[in-house]
């Protein structure tokens, strides 16, 4: 079990290192107002009202980039730094959590499946760590690889979710991007920094799904390895 932990103490590191960066550019980027004067709230209204969309309310939660477009309920949540800063960060986060908010109005094909896959997921979610564990520790002592089969099972699950998350997430962005270029609600200058808060916060999906990747290749091939032993 050496392997899966150093691959998760490597990835978890990197994670963390990007999302360090990720709040150092927000952090940067939030110290420069928008040229406009527009808050994240109002950029958020803007968008959905530009894509002829009125059923979705904008909201302000607790955190620090807490922010999601939940579609169980139609909101777009964001948080306290976005809801009211005055920023080409605000903006950008804002109008990527509107890209969601269009997406499910316009039925993209990858938010749809991503949707889909959310109920096996959650299953995938409250089992997969219990069984991995437990299944490994049974194939060493018993040679029996049924329990850890299906964990590997549902851990596959889980990170084919965190790859078809990347476009969907990608989409989100350009969708962002486009609209505040086409509606000039950045200046170039404000553009460029947009771009490149959204692109960090894309590595962290980026990050997170090779990590997935990566165990799951371990653990494949501890099962493929256990069975030229047998």
């Amino acid at each position: 079990m050496t392997g899966i932990w150093l691959i998760s103490l490597i990835f978890g590191g990197i994670g963390m290192l990007v999302s360090w960066r990720l709040k150092s550019k927000f952090n940067e980027y939030s110290q420069i107002a928008l040229a406009n004067g527009l808050s994240g709230r109002e950029v958020a209204e803007k968008m959905l009202q530009d894509n002829g969309i009125y059923d979705v309310r904008v909201l302000s939660v607790e955190g620090q980039l807490t922010d999601h477009y939940n579609p169980a309920d139609k909101t777009v949540n964001l948080s306290p730094d976005v809801y009211y800063g005055r920023s080409a960060a605000a903006a950008a986060v804002a109008a990527h959590e509107c890209g969601h908010a269009v997406q499910h109005a316009t039925a993209y094909s990858m938010l749809q499946f991503r949707s889909s896959m959310v109920p096996a997921l959650s299953i995938a979610n409250n089992f997969t760590p219990m069984l991995l564990m437990i299944g490994v520790m049974i194939m060493y002592s018993t040679g029996s690889k049924l329990l850890l089969t299906i964990g590997v099972a549902l851990f596959a699950v889980a990170t084919i979710f965190s790859f078809i998350t990347l476009p969907v997430e990608f989409d989100a962005s350009n969708r962002a991007i486009k609209w505040m270029q086409q509606r000039n609600i950045v200046t170039p200058r404000e553009h460029e920094m947009a771009k490149d808060a959204l692109k960090w916060a894309a590595l962290t999906y980026v990050v997170a799904a090779i990590g997935m990747l990566a165990q799951l290749l371990y653990y494949l091939n501890m099962l493929s390895g256990r069975r030229s032993n047998d």
